[in-house]
């Protein structure tokens, strides 16, 4: 079966803080190209793009900086990427997928844990990334300063998936 990510049931979400305050964002384009089989873990395989244009924090001020070069850079680094390189089972519908993370250009290692929950046709993935935005470059120059934005930020996902097998 194809596997497709739908959409208008999932979301891309990220939170940073600046100077001690939370800030909630979100991604509003985004894709999966998946083959990914519970039963076959070793030839599965994730990639998950996220278009950097579409971050939207809710401010138009603050949306229009996000594009710019210190921050996503988005003419220059449209879209960040994830390929994973392998798939663990942990049991319970948990798995850890490892793979690269590409930002603006740089690629970092990273390992992911997934909880996968299936009700009728569709699977339900959902999972959480703390990632060092400064290894990334974002919020280069005068915003390198974590005092003003934490380097952390928390990258968290629902993904609702048709086409994948029984867990």
């Amino acid at each position: 079966a194809q596997q497709q990510l739908l959409p208008a049931q999932s979301r891309v979400e990220f939170s940073a803080r600046q100077m001690g305050v939370p800030l909630q964002g979100h991604f509003k384009k985004f894709d999966a190209q998946l083959a990914f089989d519970p039963a076959k873990l070793a030839t599965s395989r994730i990639r998950f793009t996220v278009d950097t244009g579409s971050a939207t924090m809710g401010a138009r001020e603050t949306d229009a900086e996000l594009p710019k070069p210190v921050w996503f850079n988005v003419p220059q680094f449209p879209q960040a990427i994830f390929e994973s390189s392998s798939i663990k089972a942990q049991g319970g519908g948990k798995f850890d997928v490892a793979g690269k993370l590409t930002i603006k250009g740089t690629s970092v290692d990273v390992t992911v844990p997934v909880v996968l929950t299936q009700s009728g046709s569709t699977t339900t993935a959902t999972g959480s990334l703390p990632l060092k935005r400064l290894a990334f470059k974002i919020g280069d120059g005068e915003w390198a300063d974590t005092s003003m934005v934490a380097d952390e930020v928390q990258v968290t996902f629902k993904l609702a998936l048709t086409g994948v097998g029984k867990l």
